[in-house]
């Protein structure tokens, strides 16, 4: 293989690079960046990506048009496990293959998933929004101890979600269409159908792709089914929730507030749930940690090196 052209688009790796790219340089890879520390859209990846074999990607949508601009690409290598904003039809019937780091930053969005939760139950932006401002109005909180955190999704971040929430002294009641059988369910924790966990949450998280009828899955119906005063924390995708359904809940009490780290467009701009004064709104930075962005980069890394191999 003479091209050896590798597009490389994540916001963290183009910030700043990362060491593991010299293996790919090693190999004889010619590294191309997109614009720094910025998430390239459809005209900059059509102008991009053509002439690569290997394209080491983020969160940014990948459409059909952009497949099929890309005649020499082989793989396409995630720095992490979502691939719901790549069009994976296209990609099956143009011969890409699609890798994923799997579980590579499952631990730093479980982590952020109970900063938020304790954030939200506690209202630490909000104290500290007033007291530097010379105010002393306070919000009396919950504890979690005996409250139960819901899971939309059991999969590797979803897992260490329940083993914290558990170490809480959180029941903890998870959905997942696909039950990984290498779970060691901690103490605390079961199984329920979906609409089970939205009736029984007290904090609801989110840990899943959107449904692949493009519907939200947090919708009016499903709010009205839970319990009132319920929180939400959504670090999965933005797609995931009815924005003015969460908004009017947000607005009657029925949701007591929502921390947010995924969004439909990235930056949101001035969205009026992230502008919400019940809302904690954070830059997509779950799997934003040393140890995250290292995992992913390494493994996205050699699985584009094998598929490469494979092809040669």
């Amino acid at each position: 293989m003479t091209n050896r052209k590798i597009l490389v688009t994540p916001r963290s790796i183009t910030r700043a690079g990362h060491p593991a790219l010299q293996r790919l340089e090693a190999a004889g890879c010619e590294i191309v960046f997109c614009a720094k520390d910025k998430m390239p859209d459809e005209a900059e990846l059509l102008e991009l990506v053509p002439d690569c074999v290997g394209w080491l990607t983020g969160v940014e949508p990948v459409s059909e048009r952009v497949l099929e601009s890309a005649k020499q690409l082989k793989a396409i290598s995630r720095n992490g496990t979502g691939v719901d904003r790549i069009d994976l039809k296209a990609a099956q019937r143009l011969g890409i293959r699609i890798l994923r780091a799997e579980g590579a930053n499952a631990q730093g969005v479980a982590e952020l998933t109970i900063g938020l939760t304790l954030a939200l139950v506690r209202s630490i932006p909000f104290s500290d929004r007033h007291l530097k401002t010379a105010g002393w109005e306070r919000r009396k909180g919950i504890e979690l101890q005996d409250r139960v955190m819901g899971l939309i999704g059991c999969g590797k971040i979803g897992q260490r979600v329940a083993v914290m929430a558990t170490g809480l002294g959180m029941p903890v009641v998870g959905h997942d269409p696909y039950l990984d059988e290498s779970f060691a369910e901690p103490d605390g924790f079961r199984y329920a159908p979906l609409d089970e966990v939205f009736a029984e949450a007290d904090v609801l998280s989110l840990h899943c792709p959107p449904p692949s009828d493009g519907e939200p899955l947090v919708d009016r119906r499903r709010i009205d089914a839970m319990r009132d005063g319920v929180y939400l924390v959504n670090t999965a995708r933005g797609d995931l929730l009815d924005d003015q359904a969460v908004l009017d809940a947000l607005d009657s009490g029925k949701i007591a507030g929502v921390a947010i780290d995924a969004y439909r467009n990235e930056p949101p701009g001035d969205d009026p749930l992230v502008q919400h004064e019940k809302v904690i709104a954070t830059p997509h930075i779950g799997a934003f940690t040393e140890e995250s962005v290292t995992r992913a980069v390494e493994v996205a890394v050699d699985n584009l090196l094998e598929a490469l191999a494979e092809g040669d």
